[in-house]
């Protein structure tokens, strides 16, 4: 019999693997991971902890030399040297083989952090800026040390246990040494090897999500989906706080309202009817939940609860919240939650921030509440912070209640990038900040420009009549464009969702720090100090950037735009290549810092030659994120491309009814080819050439080429889904005075100082160099904002520098 809270392990590591003695125990997990076990009484730990699930993995080639005095193991990318002794820095040591002998060289004892690259923390509650953030899985150095002496373990039918515990006066310990050096992707993935893959979501989770601290009725809320609906602007989650059972209407007698399983009949009379409401409006629902004061009398549910755990209702007693005793945890699921999800809930909102003295509560919350949402047959899903190494396996992650402010902004891009060093890959912010703060229409929209490019998009918001994320609530200017931003994140769903089946099969987390594809350069050449890397070292520099999955690159703008140019500025790291600014087309030369300058209107997004992403090509989607029937592939020439765009119904399991279109583009002949999986339900494609403005070279027949700000769309023939473009196509040359134009017309600067700079901007006898210089001295602005913003333009593509 397969008991309820069982789940896929393989815990007992392969015997090839392991070198063992009496009290300590080696073993190579993968070419790069070495697990190393110290326990007085020689007894070692095979069940799964909440890290390690599988270390039951293919033994790497390796090569072991004993001797009664030491063990040396080798791997293609470790060597290991113990004296058999208990562990010291002398007498125990790892050498990262990718950097040579002396570099990359760990040593037993020495400090975990140094030059860890970090991942991430358990929440931002309360943040106004940065925190620290706990070790990842790759360093600076080479090696990282993953710490797993006190997490929980799972017995034989998956319910927690507690570990050995030392002899007196001794240690135990269980650490896993990664040794990837500069081989990031790879360490992840041995980490996802050992640890569990990063889930498939359900396909609605991508969408916007809606989520208010506020005390809503139920025609309240419904109006107000409807009014989303009315703006067109989609929206795939509903998330109802925690008045939607009883808070007010509890006794002070019986503790406070925080906790609740029963619903507010005044502001939900009909909870049933409510939840079909947001359904029929193709939204799922979930609800907050603070289970930390158990179950009170005045409970639905108490009756039940008391009888299910032998317990007499007559007493009014409350029952205590016990996750760690698993009868409770029958009865909590089964009676407390079941009958809530019967009537329309579709996953919790876990919000637990106290501590009990218990192992670890939220952890054991995670953990079980993942496993049961799989139990209705619907692909799992559950809502909670961050709980440590393995987290990711419950997504999705719920980063905490942050201050609004710039400050809170400019940490977020690089939170939710250093967490992939974690495996942690899908965290959800509260977009545009929680609490304190003032009211600011620039910072609003930034935020929700960066939630366009985060895992999941969540507006939220505290328990204040004036703090609300409605984009009808802000200014003209917020109102417009942060409406544009949300309907494009529902555009993005195709994209998002083949990136998360990428995710789950290849451990390529959606969002990552730059450093994972541009490493050091040469390792060999480290100095003493390995943050001291030069020129190497932009990857590590510019921690804000980040890709987003395969095909863009994102630098997002976190601060106050100039009010003499109403431009924000990032300074930025183009990698060596070719960069597309995905707003305008304009071609960028990579391998090199630059300052990007953009309008409230646009946001630093580049795509590389080759690149290929499906959008979903409606201008105002639908609600819920469902498959499109109109697709439109954005497209990078100069380069050959290829991509796998998944789908399938969005919520059974991986591996039902499921359908990959395959897009190509062949750089050499020019074929744009799509083998589309649902060609039968299909209504059409279109190619968007971003940064290719050559219509007249476009010879497919029947098919309609426009222009659009950014390149040529190019609408396809349904039943010939195939588009000839020139052989060898490169990308267009955009003049960029029009863009200039633009900007020195909207700034706010004298007159006659734009007359001028514009008359030396479009005097084509000038030298490159002098033109620049007068640009730069006719600007009146000490920080020279305005010449910086068009000197980005002229440089930008130095085909025109040269021309």
């Amino acid at each position: 019999m397969v008991h309820r809270y069982t789940f896929p392990r393989k815990p007992v590591a392969n015997p090839k693997a392991i070198v063992q003695g009496g009290k300590y125990r080696l073993t190579v997990l993968t070419e790069g991971v070495l697990r190393y076990e110290w326990a007085e009484d020689g007894q070692f730990e095979d069940r799964a902890s909440t890290f390690a699930l599988f270390r039951d993995l293919p033994v790497p080639d390796l090569k072991v030399t004993e001797t009664d005095d030491y063990v040396e193991i080798t791997t293609d990318l470790m060597s290991v040297y113990y004296n058999k002794k208990e562990f010291s820095a002398a007498g125990f040591m790892v050498t990262c083989k990718q950097f040579g002998w002396g570099e990359g060289k760990w040593y037993y004892g020495a400090g975990l952090d140094e030059y860890n690259l970090r991942g991430t923390a358990r929440t931002l509650d309360n943040i106004d800026g940065r925190c620290e953030l706990g070790p990842g899985v790759i360093s600076h150095n080479g090696w990282a040390a993953l710490d797993d002496s006190s997490s929980l373990l799972f017995d034989e039918n998956g319910w927690i246990a507690e570990r050995k515990k030392p002899v007196t006066g001794t240690k135990r310990e269980d650490v896993y040494l990664f040794a990837y050096g500069h081989r990031f992707k790879e360490a992840l993935k041995a980490f996802h090897a050992i640890s569990g893959k990063e889930p498939l979501l359900p396909r609605y989770a991508f969408g916007n999500w809606w989520s208010r601290y506020h005390k809503y009725s139920a025609q309240e809320y419904i109006d107000l989906m409807d009014r989303f609906k009315a703006e067109k602007i989609p929206l795939s989650v509903g998330v109802i706080d925690m008045d939607w059972h009883l808070v007010e209407e509890v006794d002070k007698k019986d503790g406070h309202g925080w906790t609740g399983y029963t619903w507010s009949k005044t502001l939900f009379p009909d909870p049933r009817d409510f939840l079909k409401q947001l359904h029929d409006r193709d939204l799922k629902a979930t609800l907050n939940l603070h289970p930390a004061d158990g179950v009170r009398h005045f409970e639905d549910a108490y009756v039940d609860m008391c009888k299910a755990l032998g317990r007499d209702p007559e007493g009014k007693e409350p029952i205590p919240f016990e996750p760690e005793n698993r009868k409770f945890m029958d009865a909590y699921f089964d009676i407390l939650h079941r009958r809530l999800e019967d009537e329309g809930v579709d996953f919790w909102w876990i919000d637990w921030q106290q501590r009990l003295g218990l192992a670890e509560p939220l952890w054991i919350l995670n953990h079980y509440h993942y496993l049961d949402s799989a139990l209705n047959g619907k692909r799992p899903i559950s809502f909670s912070r961050y709980a440590g190494p393995g987290s990711h396996r419950y997504p999705v992650g719920f980063s905490g209640d942050t201050v609004i402010s710039w400050e809170s902004l400019d940490f977020q891009p690089e939170f939710s990038a250093t967490a992939s060093n974690i495996g942690f890959g899908l965290w959800s912010h509260d977009i545009g900040g929680h609490f304190f703060g003032s009211k600011n229409d620039e910072l609003y929209t930034r935020w929700v420009q960066l939630g366009v490019w985060s895992p999941i998009l969540r507006l939220h918001s505290s328990l204040n009549p004036f703090l609300t994320k409605e984009p009808w609530v802000f200014g003209d200017e917020a109102r417009r464009l942060a409406t544009k931003a949300l309907r494009f994140r529902h555009r993005l769903i195709p994209y998002l969702y083949s990136m998360n089946k990428l995710a789950n099969a290849e451990g390529e987390a959606l969002v990552q720090p730059i450093y994972w594809s541009y490493p050091a350069e040469n390792p060999w050449e480290m100095k003493a100090d390995p943050r001291d890397m030069g020129r190497r070292a932009y990857g590590y520099m510019y921690k804000n950037q980040f890709t987003f999955g395969t095909e863009l690159m994102v630098a997002p703008i976190t601060s106050p735009r100039n009010p003499r140019t109403l431009l924000g500025h990032v300074k930025a790291w183009l990698p060596p290549g070719t960069w597309v600014d995905f707003d305008t087309g304009l071609v960028y030369d990579g391998d090199r810092e630059t300052t990007l300058h953009r309008s409230l209107d646009d946001y630093p997004v580049f795509a590389r030659p080759g690149s290929i992403l499906p959008l979903d090509s409606a201008e105002d989607p639908e609600n819920g994120g469902v498959t499109p029937n109109h697709i439109e592939v954005v497209l990078v020439v100069g380069k050959s491309g290829r991509f796998e765009m998944y789908e399938d119904d969005g919520q059974g399991e991986t591996g039902k009814e499921t359908y990959t279109s395959i897009i190509e583009y062949d750089y050499e002949t020019g074929l744009v080819k799509i083998t589309d999986a649902q060609s039968s339900l299909r209504e059409s494609w279109s190619v968007r050439l971003l940064g290719y403005w050559d219509a007249e070279a476009i010879k497919s027949d029947n098919v309609k080429v426009t222009k659009a700000a950014n390149g040529l769309v190019v609408q396809l023939d349904s039943t010939k889904l195939e588009l000839q473009l020139p052989a060898r196509a490169e990308l267009g040359v955009l003049d960029p005075k029009p863009l200039i134009y633009t900007i020195i017309d909207k700034s706010q600067l004298e007159f006659e100082v734009k007359r001028r700079v514009w008359v030396t901007v479009q005097d084509e006898k000038l030298p490159f160099n002098v033109k620049i210089s007068r640009i730069m001295g006719e600007d009146p602005d000490p920080e020279k904002s305005l010449g910086a913003a068009i000197v980005e333009l002229l440089t930008a593509d130095q085909r025109l520098s040269r021309a």
